[in-house]
């Protein structure tokens, strides 16, 4: 990788971010600069404690070099995901690490005043039992169950989160907790935590959550793809055949979420003669054999594929991940979802695309909340800023009379 001087400090630190550990000259190579701009510059992200010596490496004549990376521990993050009824935080630390975790039952639909109140009191318990200061902590990352500005972090018309439309989450947070805080939907910190998790090598994924309702997480070319008002990857409201009669909640017939999503499938298998209310309810039937359930839930996967095919013409992932409740339901869901695409989509377009069940579960969006915390605390924005602030207070201190 070659970098065209001027290469501020922030953007030499990105070389540096994945921990792969470098020496002085090797910096000097990569970015053009000279070998005493690099150490005037590795030595202020050491100050700022996001960069520390790593091990030793082999001599090739003389002094051994040193090698420098990333300092994961420097500062710490902590990911919410709140969902309907439950709550999840963790607290990681610039790698993703975990270091101190906890969930509660919570709905949602209390408000944010009760929800964000959980949240201030767990982070600060999650900071403590760590045995480090809340002065370490960076940057806090939330997924939220509904769509969200992203620009704003304020959830925007969300169906099942009453009394949080256009609710200042951020502002609310920060009122205790004076650091950035980044606020997506779901569906996306999911996909962010994914890739994070177990697919770090791949730049062009789509994360499904087929629960309650249907969306989809879009990575692409290894940027999260938000849309204009950040309401892309909503394939729950696309249409589909089979679903012409059939009306959703948002008010429109054809929906794939009325026919595929966990309270249509209930209620097909009710229709069948089993017993279930929920999405949880098929997943458990199938589970145990129920030949009805596993017959919904392959259909449900054909009308998922359906919408998918046309995703993956559009989009052109290398791998499509399956995640949410249903996800539960494994190889009969999938198996639906393979046929409709590999049926309808090009076959460039399929001929090494994996489409698999979630590996991270339900650990996918607590991690992808943190992940969307460290992008931000290590962009190199927020470190050229840091960078600068701390020159500035050297500047006024040899200013300052003695």
């Amino acid at each position: 990788m070659c970098l065209t001087p001027p290469v501020r400090t922030g953007e030499l630190f990105e070389l540096l971010r994945d921990g792969r550990p470098w020496t002085r000259a090797q910096l000097a190579d990569a970015t053009g600069l000279a070998r005493s701009t690099v150490t005037t510059r590795i030595d202020t992200l050491m100050r700022l404690g996001l960069v520390a010596p790593y091990g030793g490496a082999r001599s090739t004549g003389g002094r051994p070099p040193t090698l420098f990376a990333l300092n994961p521990g420097a500062k710490l993050v902590v990911g919410v995901d709140i969902g309907a009824t439950h709550a999840r935080a963790a607290l990681t630390d610039l790698d993703g690490k975990i270091l101190g975790e906890t969930d509660a039952q919570i709905e949602v639909a209390a408000g944010p005043e009760q929800v964000l109140g959980w949240v201030v009191e767990t982070v600060r318990d999650l900071v403590s039992a760590s045995g480090r200061q809340l002065a370490d902590l960076a940057a806090i990352g939330i997924g939220l169950p509904g769509p969200v500005e992203h620009s704003t972090g304020r959830p925007i018309n969300p169906p099942i989160m009453p009394g949080w439309d256009r609710y200042d989450v951020p502002g609310h947070l920060r009122q205790f907790y004076p650091v950035p805080v980044l606020v997506d939907n779901d569906v996306n910190i999911m996909a962010l935590g994914e890739r994070r998790a177990y697919l770090r090598d791949v730049d062009d994924l789509v994360l499904i959550k087929v629960a309650t309702g249907i969306g989809a997480g879009i990575v692409s070319g290894g940027i999260l793809q938000r849309g204009a008002r950040g309401t892309a990857g909503d394939l729950g409201h696309v249409r589909v055949r089979r679903a012409d009669d059939v009306l959703c909640r948002c008010g429109n017939t054809g929906c794939l979420e009325a026919v595929a999503a966990g309270p249509a499938l209930a209620a097909a298998v009710r229709e069948q003669g089993e017993d279930a209310t929920t999405g949880g309810d098929v997943v458990d039937l199938v589970r145990a054999g129920s030949l009805v359930a596993m017959a919904v839930v392959r259909q449900a996967g054909r009308d998922i594929g359906e919408v998918v095919a046309t995703m993956t013409n559009l989009v052109n992932p290398s791998v499509v991940v399956i995640g949410g409740q249903l996800a539960g339901a494994g190889e009969h869901l999938l198996a639906g979802i393979r046929e409709s695409v590999y049926q309808r989509s090009l076959p460039l377009a399929t001929e090494h695309l994996r489409i698999v069940t979630s590996r991270a579960g339900g650990e996918a969006a607590v991690l992808g909340a943190s992940a969307l915390a460290i992008e931000h605390v290590l962009s190199p924005d927020v470190v050229e800023a840091a960078c600068e602030a701390l020159a500035a207070a050297d500047a006024a201190a040899e200013a300052a009379p003695a």
